[in-house]
């Protein structure tokens, strides 16, 4: 059952849900924030995204795509590493060194196409589910969409090794400690541009995919919950 929010419990004591795998105490409010995402996309991200998929070819949009993933091996690759993948890990920084030079900065992926090096995807969620932390209970994120509790700990430990992220860190202040990049607000403003259209771009390269999905789901917020518990565990299991 979905249990008393209000009530005192270990958030990664699933003793009392071993028969269910879509541990979801939270599930009022979990599906309040799944409403509110799901008007977000409907009203604001999928119109901007068929405005953009009507202007700019889904080659280019795979290409920005290349990029943003390209910047974020450093997550990957170190947890590759963390779970002792050294195969993996050194995948990770072929791809990077490959198409980050022949791939003109990672705008294309040669290292796919022309050396066929591919690994699975790393975090520090799948890092954390491999050392036995279990998922704890299912969350839904306002913007962010669904994580565990493991995995939502995991998405903020990678944010800290995230490129990206490097140019907003600034806003912690540690006394002496040295920056890469000299705060201000056009850089606050350049990275939520980033993100906003990273999203975008993503959409649009979805929009067939989940346009399917939401045709023909009575459940749309179960679907959503038991697919990524579902991706989830297969992703640590590999």
């Amino acid at each position: 059952g979905q249990g008393n929010v209000n009530e005192f419990f270990d958030p990664f004591d699933e003793s009392d849900n071993s028969q269910n795998k879509d541990y979801d105490p939270f599930e009022p409010v979990n599906s309040a924030v799944f409403e509110f995402n799901y008007r977000l996309d409907i009203y604001v991200v999928k119109p901007a995204a068929k405005v953009y998929n009507f202007f700019i070819p889904p080659d280019v949009q795979q290409s920005f795509s290349n990029v943003f993933q390209n910047i974020r091996f450093v997550p990957r690759l170190l947890n590759n590493i963390f779970q002792a993948k050294f195969q993996g890990a050194g995948i990770e920084l072929s791809r990077f060194l490959i198409n980050s030079t022949l791939g003109v900065g990672g705008l294309f992926d040669p290292a796919r196409i022309m050396f066929e090096l591919e690994t699975p995807l790393e975090d520090l969620g799948q890092t954390l589910g491999t050392y036995g932390v279990p998922p704890g209970p299912f969350l839904m994120i306002p913007l962010l969409g669904p994580f565990t509790l493991r995995d939502g700990i995991g998405f903020i430990g990678d944010s800290f090794l995230d490129p990206f992220n490097w140019l907003v860190l600034p806003f912690i202040e540690i006394a002496d400690a040295p920056r890469l990049v000299q705060h201000d607000w056009t850089v606050t403003f350049a990275r939520l541009g980033m993100v906003a259209g990273e999203t975008v771009n993503l959409r649009a390269l979805t929009l067939e995919k989940f346009q399917g999905v939401e045709e023909g789901t009575l459940d749309l917020y179960g679907a959503v919950r038991n697919g990524y518990l579902q991706q989830r565990l297969k992703a640590i299991q590999e």
